[in-house]
């Protein structure tokens, strides 16, 4: 069998023969040769409103653009797109060397995905956004204010605050740190109204009989070593455990997700009863320090590694009283 390619017969182009991968002997038939796939993968659903599009300006079908019918596009659909979403285009098609776009580059823009090549490529463009910065947008709502304020809290490059103020839908919502937060708040006033204690909860002979503390005696008990997170001493405990994880969570989580913040703050539970169950052998553990603490840790490693970048305010003074704020909270326990 020889390897054949598709023909052009009557004017017509015929359709590639879809194997993957592509497998051909020569005519003595004694060797076996794996070719290059060269087939187009499947259309995803969500991409299929784009491909028509695409294919207007690769009559060749070759996968790629040139960047000047890509701006072509841009001229005659720009109106449909988000205003930042097409200066992210404008700033691709600038920055990109090759002088070509791919169709996968392009489907990931449309349908808010973003792989390593095609950020590299933004990068590359970026210097074309450097001259309107989200901050000088005016008559945003609400809601929108709130998104950017927590993109420059928690960013550090502008095409990334711009694309996340672009894709952002609150949809989900950052709801772990708030179901966390509002079962620790429902815990403490039922464990108050059973201690009468709605001040300082420890001074109850009850308060550690309860099956959610860790005690570094009761290892056995699995639970108790995530558990003890929703249990507080008293209500300034409470207080200042909330106000951090509030502030610091609720940002983190609507950036990076439920899931990756979700973790940091189990990891951080979880490391902080292991670490006392390894130093002190007979404290008992309440709080939600931990997830506090990794929390909080995660967000000012990231202000100090792009420290340029950062635009939020008063970054030094918001670094010290996070610190201050961690070092009363360690010395109390």
């Amino acid at each position: 069998m020889e390897k054949s390619s598709p023909s052009m017969t009557g004017g017509t182009r015929e359709a590639p023969v879809n194997i993957s991968p592509a497998v051909a002997a020569n005519a003595e038939g004694d060797e076996i040769e794996v070719l290059e796939s060269t087939d187009v993968l499947a259309i995803a659903p969500e991409e299929v409103q784009w491909k028509s599009l695409f294919d207007k300006f690769d009559p060749e079908n070759s996968g790629f653009i040139s960047t000047e019918r890509f701006r072509d596009l841009l001229a005659t659909h720009g109106s449909e797109l988000d205003p930042h979403k097409l200066e992210v285009l404008l700033a691709l098609a600038d920055g990109n060397s090759d002088g070509k776009i791919c169709y996968q580059d392009f489907v990931n823009l449309m349908s808010n995905k973003r792989s390593n090549s095609f950020r590299r490529a933004i990068l590359q463009g970026s210097r074309q956004l450097k001259g309107c910065s989200l901050r000088d947008e005016v008559g945003l709502g609400l809601s929108q204010r709130l998104v950017r304020h927590v993109a420059y809290e928690t960013l550090p490059r502008e095409v990334d605050r711009k694309w996340y103020f672009d894709s952002y839908t609150y949809c989900p919502p950052p709801w772990f740190i708030l179901a966390i937060t509002m079962a620790e708040v429902a815990v403490f006033i039922y464990y108050g109204i059973q201690l009468d204690r709605l001040v300082l909860q420890v001074s109850s002979p009850s308060f550690l009989k309860s099956p959610l503390p860790y005690h570094p005696q009761l290892r056995a008990q699995a639970w108790r070593y995530f558990s003890y997170i929703f249990m507080h001493t008293g209500i300034e405990h409470l207080s200042l455990n909330m106000a951090m994880q509030l502030l610091v969570g609720v940002p983190l989580e609507m950036v990076h997700g439920a899931l990756r913040i979700g973790l940091v703050y189990v990891c951080g539970a979880l490391a902080g009863s292991l670490a006392v169950s390894v130093t002190d052998m007979t404290a008992p553990v309440v709080g939600s320090s931990g997830g506090v603490y990794a929390l909080v840790s995660a967000h000012l490693a990231n202000v100090v590694m792009n420290w340029s970048g950062m635009k939020c305010q008063f970054k030094m003074f918001r670094m010290a009283m996070a610190l201050v704020c961690m070092s009363v909270e360690f010395g109390r326990a």
